[in-house]
This record gives C-alpha cells, sequence and structure tokens, in this order.
C-alpha cells in the first residue's frame, strides 16, 4: 500500500483484501471476465466503468494522469453480497511500479 495512504477507518468500506497497483502516464489495456454473474466494474474518478460477464472477454482503455489511491465498486446487482465488493487502486509512478513488480 502507498505510505502516503490514510489507513483510518474513513476507508472501512472502501478497503480491499488486494489492491490493483497500476503506473500512472502509461497506456493500460485491462481485460476482464467473470467466473459467476454480470458485474460491473466502476472507479468513477477514473472515468472508468466495464462490464465483467460470464464466458466473455471485455476491455477497457485506461490513462491515468496522477498518483493516488483510487476507490470504486461494483455497480451492479450481480447478487447478496454486492454491496461488499469495493475496489482499489493505487496509482504508483513508473519507477515505483517497475520496482514493486520486481
Amino acid at each position: 500500500m502507498d505510505p502516503d495512504f490514510d489507513d483510518s477507518e474513513t476507508f472501512l468500506f472502501l478497503k480491499t483484501d488486494t489492491e490493483v497497483y497500476l503506473p500512472v502516464h502509461s497506456s493500460i489495456r485491462i481485460l476482464v471476465t467473470s467466473s459467476d454473474v454480470i458485474h460491473s466494474w466502476a472507479v468513477p474518478a477514473l472515468g472508468m466503468k466495464v462490464d465483467a460477464c460470464p464466458g466473455r472477454l471485455n476491455q477497457i482503455n485506461l490513462y491515468i494522469s496522477s498518483t493516488g489511491v483510487y476507490f470504486g465498486q461494483c455497480s451492479e446487482l450481480c447478487g447478496i453480497n454486492h454491496a461488499f465488493m469495493p475496489i482499489c487502486i493505487v496509482a504508483l509512478p513508473l519507477n515505483s511500479f517497475n520496482e514493486f513488480m520486481i
């Protein structure tokens, strides 16, 4: 997790078990699918929403212009645990991202 990230109870229902780490100032292609029901992967601060459908592969292109932590959620009524499907993207500078991936 980013050292500047505020880990207080303010983000209680936005935190995830596993964050998605992505580089800034890079063209990113995200491929999504689902193994159970239709989900809609949405991160409003990045202007991103893409449907994940079982048996199908969907894609979205993304360009993140500033570092930070971005939160989202599944925006499809996908089942009983729908309210507990947060998304957390940590956007890092390219050199920090490369060090993280090693």
